[in-house]
């Protein structure tokens, strides 16, 4: 657990750039240190590590104040990973992965193992990987390393000062989305600072607001979009508050389970006869048991008359898994201008339908006209 307790930062010139902090993290939490640029963010993170030195307050790493702590063993003992990312490039990949572990004297078998574990985690051939050197990697590559080299000698806490900020958008969003599923499994305590509000989002389980070395506001992402503390924070979540809360929801939550199904061989005349019961245009097909297959519409089925559903079926379907954020699945239905979509597991079985109705109904039933919060939000 970190804990900030009255912890300011005044620089000899008289400028205050931290005032009086005051929040938790939670062992396993990832906390998000958001704001403009000059708003204290990453003073407040290398405080942690007493890269920049506290003026006056506590920071406790496990209920010890940092400034009784060893100054190399705490840094040794806190992965960080920068936006620079700052790999060396006279090292191999592996080397680099090492550079902790070796400076607390691991043997080389542990590093070696340690190296193919985190490459492996990172998505990494490891017999690809493990020798070469930075200026052999793309830069999506260079972030994994850097974030592998973080995560080297398995340290507790990790300080995350915005690593994913000097890539293009789809790295990025890659990057982060598969961070957080290695997030889900090493669950670690990080510190991750960011200027951008929707990777706050994204990533925090919680979210500290800073305003002129001020802390505006710590809360869930849910309800720091729900219920903002005032204008600064309603001004910089955005008008588009209630947009940027599909993020934060999954297409389970929305989704209608065990939707109407046919398969590939049911004739054309009795498919039409249950839309006209189930009062719908279009059907589900499914195939080997569920497997998605695809859609056969009302239009589809009168115009092509006699037949089987496989002579007037759709292939071409779109489909959301099991866990894609409502945003994500908002997207696939836009850019294939469909209002209804099938939510598949990883295996490609159907679990449900998400239609754009029921998604309209969902945030009319989270948020008020007002933006009030409704008590069932969550993460």
């Amino acid at each position: 657990m970190i804990k900030l307790e009255n912890v300011k930062k005044v620089y000899p010139d008289g400028t205050e750039a931290v005032k009086g902090v005051n929040f938790e993290i939670k062992d396993g939490e990832l906390c998000v240190l958001l704001g403009p640029s000059g708003c204290g963010k990453t003073t407040t993170m290398k405080m942690i590590n007493r890269l920049i030195p506290i003026t006056e307050g506590h920071i406790y790493i496990d209920g010890t104040d940092n400034r009784d702590m060893d100054e190399n063993e705490l840094r040794r003992e806190m992965g960080y990973a920068i936006q620079e990312i700052g790999l060396f490039p006279h090292m191999t990949v592996a080397e680099n992965i090492s550079t902790v572990p070796t400076l607390k004297n691991w043997s080389a078998q542990e590093k070696e193992d340690r190296v193919r574990k985190l490459l492996g985690l990172m998505g990494m051939d490891p017999d690809e990987f493990a020798e070469k050197y930075p200026t052999e990697l793309s830069g999506g590559q260079r972030q994994r390393v850097g974030v592998a080299r973080s995560l080297g000698a398995d340290p507790p806490i990790m300080l995350m000062d915005e690593p994913f900020g000097a890539i293009d958008p789809i790295t990025r969003d890659r990057l982060q989305d598969e961070f957080l599923k290695i997030q889900d499994e090493i669950q670690k305590t990080i510190v991750f600072v960011t200027h951008d509000i929707n990777e706050a989002i994204k990533m925090g389980d919680k979210v500290a607001l800073l305003k002129d070395g001020e802390l505006i506001q710590y809360s869930p992402p849910a309800e720091l979009l729900a219920a903002p503390k005032n204008r600064f924070v309603r001004d910089f979540v955005g008008s588009d508050r209630t947009l940027k809360s599909l993020r934060l929801m999954k297409v389970d939550e929305a989704m209608k389970e065990s939707p109407r199904v046919v398969k590939e061989d049911q004739d054309l005349a009795s498919v039409g006869k249950i839309m006209n019961e189930e009062e719908v245009n279009y059907l589900i097909v499914v195939e080997n048991g569920n497997k998605l297959k695809g859609w056969v519409n009302r239009e589809d089925v009168e115009e092509v008359g006699a037949g089987t559903v496989a002579d007037a079926m759709v292939t071409d379907t779109g489909a959301a898994e099991i866990g894609t954020s409502l945003a994500d699945a908002l997207t696939v239905m836009l850019e294939r201008d469909v209002a209804n979509l099938p939510v598949v597991d990883g295996d490609n079985n159907l679990q449900g339908l998400l239609t754009f109705h029921d998604l309209q109904s969902l945030i009319g039933e989270t948020y008020t006209e007002r933006g009030g919060k409704h008590p069932e939000v969550k993460k």
